[in-house]
């Protein structure tokens, strides 16, 4: 099976123009103007782009309480072709055999391609001493939380410090959760004692010191350990400009945000009753101050990739969400992989804040160089056959009813787009065609990333 793309207008994180791509054996054979072969299937791009797919390095399919990969038709329809999940260690199991589990959920059920972050949960020596082996087994990011405390998520700064120290002699990027426990934990303590319980405290139970405060020390503790750090959903002004200066001191520090906090605000938190709750993540939407800062960011290059932190939770809004009984207790996460190209088009590059070529790297080439898939991310000869045809002209609306992530809400509920992916290929075969999933489930395959990712190019001599 080939295939020929003809007329399009190509578009990288590096280029753009008219062009032609020829796909065989899932990969991209030939890039050029006026190609002449002969090909199985022949499409014409006129008056579209053709982008590479997606690669979404922050999601959650059966970690945390997301929904499982059967869901993963979400991420191809809206363009995401490879998705880099989170590998939860439970007490007692090794690293690598957590990444194994993770892995089997996905294999012959994830209609997209997928990877995986390994994430310390068990915080111990033995523990410790394993990350130097994670890109044994394809793993070269590791997660740390610096939030939760009194669960199983957190890790104090000597967990962070002694992961640190290992991962830097192997090649893997440390990544952290940043918000402080403390802070969290005694002001969620006071509003609940004063009857506030409703879904907008859980805004003010983390306020943005808390993530200014746990950014910096993380930063402390890589420059301490001298290795790269990778800062996941950044929300507020303070955090990103902390990033931004130790990297403009040559310190090997990156971070991300994610789509919500670029189009939502606290004033989701507040709406009337529960409702608040459908948007409750963590750390919290901000006011609309940070939002314009994070779009600033990302345009600047302050902030690296932006991710969807789709955590589809599984029962939605009534099954899980209205379960909570204030605020403290609701489930984190919200879905949002298939809305991630919408969000980040309409709202970045037709508003003018991005320009298309950012918008590749925000959405497809930098997730892929941070967690080391080389073969993603990127239209170029002998790298994986994963192409977006993208129609700029269709308008449309995001509702629940079009969405595929599999619960009953949709947070960008009524929110105006432009554009839309019409035929969405992965390794050259046809997965998604106008926001209908075309595929078959379980074609995706487990990509193995490489250690030494992009935090590793601009490492601190």
């Amino acid at each position: 099976m080939s295939l020929l793309i003809k007329n399009g207008t190509i578009l990288t994180a590096a280029s753009e123009f008219t062009g032609d791509i020829y796909i065989e054996g899932e990969i991209i054979r030939q890039i050029g103007t006026n190609l002449s072969v002969n090909a199985s299937q022949t499409i014409d791009a006129s008056g579209k782009y053709v982008m590479p797919g997606g690669v979404d390095e922050h999601v959650h399919y059966g970690s945390f309480g997301g929904r499982l990969f059967e869901t993963a038709e979400a991420a191809a329809a809206g363009g995401t072709t490879t998705i880099v999940d989170f590998a939860p260690q439970e007490k007692g199991v090794p690293l690598l055999d957590a990444i194994r589990r993770q892995a089997a959920k996905a294999e012959h059920t994830s209609s997209v391609d997928f990877a995986f972050h390994a994430v310390i949960m068990d915080p111990k020596e033995s523990v410790f001493e394993e990350v130097r082996h994670l890109p044994e087994v394809g793993v070269a990011t590791l997660k740390l939380f610096m939030a939760y405390k009194g669960t199983a998520f957190y890790c104090d700064d000597e967990a962070i410090l002694s992961a640190m120290m290992n991962a830097k002699d192997a090649g893997v990027t440390m990544m952290v959760h940043a918000e402080n426990a403390d802070i969290i934990t005694i002001l969620t303590r006071y509003y609940l004692s004063q009857g506030k319980t409703a879904p907008v405290y859980h805004y003010y139970a983390r306020p943005p010191i808390a993530e200014e405060e746990a950014t910096g020390r993380a930063i402390a503790l890589a420059k301490a350990a001298d290795c790269p750090l990778f800062v996941v959903h950044v929300s507020i002004r303070e955090a990103m400009e902390a990033i931004r200066n130790a990297h403009n001191d040559g310190w090997p520090i990156f971070g991300e945000t994610c789509t919500h906090y670029l189009t939502l605000t606290t004033d989701c938190l507040d709406k009337p009753g529960f409702e608040g709750a459908k948007y409750i993540c963590s750390p919290p939407l901000r006011p609309q101050e940070h939002v314009d800062a994070l779009w600033q960011a990302v345009r600047e290059g302050w902030l690296t990739a932006v991710g969807s932190d789709h955590c589809a939770l599984d029962g939605g809004y009534e099954g899980a969400k209205k379960k909570g009984t204030n605020f403290s207790n609701v489930p984190n996460g919200c879905p949002g992989v298939q809305d991630r190209l919408a969000l980040l088009w309409t709202y970045g590059v037709c508003t003018g804040k991005i320009t298309r070529r950012k918008f590749v790297e925000l959405f497809a080439a930098n997730p892929a160089k941070v967690v080391g898939l080389p073969n993603k991310g990127d239209l170029r000869i002998g790298a994986d056959a994963d192409v977006v045809i993208f129609d700029p002209e269709w308008k449309g609306i995001i509702t629940n009813k079009d969405s595929l992530h599999g619960i009953d809400y949709e947070p960008f509920e009524g929110f105006e787009i432009q554009g839309r992916p019409q035929q969405v290929f992965l390794r050259g075969r046809l997965v998604a065609e106008n926001g209908r999933f075309v595929g078959e489930r379980g074609m995706g395959r487990w990509q193995k990333c490489k250690p030494y990712g992009l935090c590793y190019d601009y490492y601190h001599k």
